[in-house]
């Protein structure tokens, strides 16, 4: 006991030197600039001439939760699309032209943005000719009519194949479940009655309204000057569809009237298991309070009370884990696992019960302080590349988060408290109106299963 008192000082200080050099080496990154291109889109720049690459990307609010019922697959159909031809160039002359200068182009979508990345080499012959193509690109796509019958025939094909597998069942159900009408509980890739109907106007007509200058956020980060940014900048946005300048947004998500449960009959060998409900938006005030906690509760693998009681003392799963995805609007908080068909039962009782006891009683002291230094430890790993530190751009524009986001990171993790965190999950978290979602389960296993109080 002596001995352990003497240490904690020591690991005290220790973990303040960590932090000094954590935060120092933030610092050294930043600062990130930030400013807005003639047609209206938000720019965010960080200077690094330690290697000759440069990353871009532009992102607008064209993710999966813009689809709606009638035509769900159509966001990700013109995200996927737009790099097989545009601007009088078929998708192997993009592919081509991209690969003589030795770049690389690839999308992103998710459910709230969709977009196009570029990586190329920065000196200006190369990364001219890579910019040119990721113009075009951007800004006129030609959806031609054989092309789109083409991807439709390749899509469904993978959406039925998907239909089979119990993961796609699970997560489909819950989604449901958890967002009733809302978009977010559209599968992104669309159903296949749905993408079959999707035509050339549609996929027009929703580039041209979401992928517009006003709504766009360029992420710049590499070998290039702040005036060579902003001409970048410029040059992609320039060209893009004109809006009215209003950000397009996403309707509120309702919380849950009461608890649901749904069994779904596979027959996988191992019941997959979601239990969740809506949690919280990217700029929700308690987001790093919930960060700390749900790394404490399920997030922070071997080390998380859902993985050390559902695995380590019994068993049930190989892998357990809860993780809160924060979008526009409220995004899913979740656990999940999959078990033994026969074991389903216990591994939810054991869940709720952990669950229930981390919201009613909260971490101990040790726990949060154990995350705040594995999590401030991990910092360094976030941000030790230009491609890591472009997706932080990214994502600080499009969420409308603080420019010095990176800076302070560290020291919003550091003063969260046990306190906190009880708080922050008793608000966002009623383990009595929670969705709970198993496929390929044992009824009689999951029947005899404690139900939330």
């Amino acid at each position: 006991m002596a001995t352990e008192m003497k240490m904690k000082p020591m690991i005290r200080t220790l973990c303040a030197f960590a932090l000094l050099a954590v935060a120092q080496l933030a610092h050294a990154i930043l600062p990130i600039e930030h400013w807005r291109t003639a047609s209206g889109a938000k720019v965010y720049f960080v200077e690094n001439r330690g290697l000759p690459i440069l990353d871009v990307s532009v992102e607008v609010p064209a993710g999966s939760a813009f689809d709606t019922a009638e035509k769900s697959g159509l966001a990700a159909m013109t995200n996927g699309l737009m790099r097989l031809g545009a601007a009088g160039m078929n998708e192997d002359e993009i592919a081509r032209a991209l690969a003589d200068v030795g770049a690389q182009m690839s999308n992103r979508f998710d459910s709230d943005r969709g977009g196009l990345i570029l990586r190329t080499l920065s000196d200006p012959k190369r990364r001219n000719q890579a910019l040119a193509v990721m113009t075009g690109v951007l800004s006129t796509p030609e959806f031609s009519a054989p092309i789109i019958e083409r991807e439709k025939t390749r899509y469904i094909s993978a959406l039925k194949e998907a239909d089979l597998t119990p993961d796609t069942q699970a997560s489909r159900e819950f989604n449901r479940l958890v967002f009733g009408k809302h978009p977010y509980s559209l599968r992104s890739s669309g159903e296949v009655d749905t993408v079959s109907r999707l035509q050339n106007d549609d996929l027009k007509a929703f580039h041209r309204r979401h992928y517009a200058a006003a709504q766009a956020v360029v992420a710049i980060m590499g070998d290039v000057t702040r005036k060579e940014a902003e001409a970048i900048a410029e040059q992609l946005t320039r060209a893009l569809p004109q809006s009215d300048g209003q950000r397009l947004s996403i309707p509120e998500v309702q919380s849950l009237p009461g608890a649901v449960t749904r069994m779904l009959e596979h027959p996988a060998s191992q019941s997959h298991i979601m239990i969740g409900a809506p949690g919280i938006r990217r700029d929700d005030p308690d987001f790093f309070t919930l960060f700390v906690g749900n790394y404490i509760l399920g997030g922070g693998g071997f080390v998380s009370r859902i993985t050390e009681e559902v695995r380590q003392k019994r068993g049930l799963a190989y892998s357990a884990y809860s993780n809160f995805l924060p979008l526009l609007a409220r995004g899913p908080f979740v656990i999940g696992m999959q078990t033994r068909r026969d074991q389903a039962g216990q591994a939810l009782s054991v869940v709720r019960s952990t669950l229930r006891e981390f919201i009613d009683k909260g971490p101990t002291a040790e726990e949060v302080l154990a995350a705040k230094q594995n999590i401030v430890g991990g910092f360094p790993m976030r941000i030790d590349s230009n491609r890591k530190i472009h997706d932080f751009l990214a994502l600080i524009g499009f969420y409308d988060l603080p420019a010095d986001y990176l800076e302070t990171f560290v020291a919003n993790i550091e003063r969260v408290t046990a306190a906190d965190i009880k708080a922050a999950f008793a608000r966002r978290v009623d383990p009595d109106r929670l969705v709970t979602v198993v496929v390929g389960a044992d009824r009689n296993q999951t029947a005899a299963a404690p139900a939330p109080r």
